[in-house]
C-alpha cells in the first residue's frame, strides 16, 4: 500500500473571484502563495518523499514549495492536467447559472452528462486520470507521496481512489491549499464510469 497526499494547490486571481479556471494558466495570488507556505508546516511530519504537480503554475508553484519546505524531489506528472471548461474558462460561475440555469444545475447533479462548450467530457478527464494514477501505483508500490492537483480535477482523483461520488464539480473547486490522506494499491482504483 501506498500512501496518497492529495493536496489542492493555492488560490490564484480566479479563484478568489469564483471565476472558473479549467486549463487557463494562472500565477498563484498572493493570498495562495502566504496559504501554501501554511501548509508545508502542516505537511513536514507526514513522511512524504516525493511530490508530483500535475499540468499548470498553480499546481507546479504549489508543487515547488511543498519540496522545498520539506526537502523532497518534486517531479511532474504527465497528462494530469486539469478538466478543459472551454468557453466558461474565466466566467463567473454565477454569471453561468443566471445565463444557462438547466445546464448549471444539470452540471451539479449529473456532471458527466454535460460538455462545456468547446470543453472536455467528464469521461475524457476520468480515463486520463486513471492512466496516470495506474501509472504511479506500479511506481510508488509503498511509502508515502504527495500529488498536488487543482479542483475539480482532485476531486476526480478523490473518488478513484475512495470509490465517491462525483459532486458539485464547482463547489469543489472552492478548495485551496487543502489536503487529504489516502491509502491505495495499484488494482484498488474505483471504477468511477
Amino acid at each position: 500500500m501506498v500512501k496518497i497526499v492529495l493536496i489542492r494547490p493555492g488560490a490564484t486571481e480566479l479563484d478568489e473571484q469564483s471565476r472558473v479556471q479549467g486549463t487557463l494558466d494562472l500565477p498563484l495570488s498572493e493570498k495562495g502563495g502566504a496559504a501554501v507556505s501554511r501548509l508545508v508546516d502542516e505537511l513536514r511530519n507526514g513522511g512524504i518523499e516525493v511530490v508530483y504537480a500535475a499540468e499548470g503554475q498553480p499546481a507546479l508553484q504549489t508543487a515547488e514549495t511543498v519540496a522545498s519546505g520539506l526537502d523532497i524531489k518534486l517531479k511532474k506528472l504527465d497528462n494530469m492536467r486539469n478538466l478543459d471548461h472551454g468557453l466558461w474558462q474565466g466566467m463567473a460561475v454565477d454569471e453561468i447559472r443566471r445565463k444557462h440555469p438547466k445546464v448549471y444545475r444539470q452540471w451539479q447533479e449529473q456532471p458527466r452528462t454535460i460538455c462545456p462548450p468547446n470543453g472536455e467530457m467528464l469521461a475524457d478527464a476520468e480515463s486520463r486520470v486513471r492512466a496516470a494514477l495506474t501509472r504511479l501505483l506500479k511506481r510508488h508500490p509503498r511509502g508515502t507521496i504527495a500529488l498536488v492537483v487543482p479542483e475539480p480535477l482532485a476531486q476526480i482523483v478523490r473518488c478513484q481512489l475512495s470509490d465517491c461520488q462525483l459532486g458539485d464539480l464547482w463547489t469543489s473547486a472552492a478548495q485551496h491549499d487543502q489536503w487529504e490522506v489516502f491509502e491505495a494499491a495499484p488494482r484498488e482504483l474505483a471504477r468511477t464510469n
